[in-house]
């Protein structure tokens, strides 16, 4: 009985994340489908990616830019719609715009012994702006959540970590759950 129980929670173990990716794609594709009234499944999907490349592609010309100005302009006159529209635009730019900022994975102190740490990413370098000379700005993604907090720290709480960002933040989200990022070469452990 006990091995019947063990290969039944494995098989759940393999068949909930399954199921919960299906679920999800399956979702997201019957609604792109259904926002653009196409029948055959994934067809939506299809156009909204080559929709979404041409348009880049497209903003990469001078005329685009000249749209682009003139489309902030109008959005600075309208106070919700422009944090939104900037905070979006800012937080896609950091994670694959031309000015990325989550690329410097750290490790920070909570506490003064430093026995409490978290995983982040600086965004900010200096924060001389606001007073605080000695400072910089780290994002620590929150585990199992697409959210995460700023936290202001003294430079001296804030060390370096040498690992490749895609898998520290993976190792973030997952609660620490996936697989210890690596260290590159010639980095020391902790």
């Amino acid at each position: 009985m006990k091995r019947l129980l063990t290969y039944f929670l494995r098989g759940l173990v393999l068949t909930i994340p399954l199921a919960v990716t299906a679920a999800v794609c399956w979702m997201v594709l019957t609604t792109i489908d259904g926002w653009l009234g196409l029948p055959v499944p994934g067809a939506g999907l299809l156009v909204t990616l080559v929709g979404i490349t041409l348009i880049g592609f497209l903003g990469g010309t001078f005329f685009a830019g000249q749209v682009e100005g003139w489309f902030d302009q109008l959005l600075d006159r309208l106070p919700f719609v422009r944090l939104l529209y900037s905070a979006t635009k800012d937080l896609m730019n950091a994670f694959v715009g031309e000015q990325r900022r989550f690329e410097t994975p750290v490790m920070v102190a909570l506490s003064e012994d430093g026995a409490v740490r978290t995983l982040g990413f600086v965004t900010q370098k200096s924060l001389a702006q606001l007073g605080l000379p000695g400072d910089v700005a780290v994002y620590c993604p929150h585990s199992y959540n697409f959210s995460g907090q700023l936290v202001l720290v003294p430079t001296s709480r804030v060390r370096p970590l040498d690992a490749v960002s895609s898998d520290v933040v993976a190792f973030v989200v997952s609660g620490g759950v996936a697989e210890v990022p690596q260290l590159r070469s010639g980095a020391s452990a902790p």
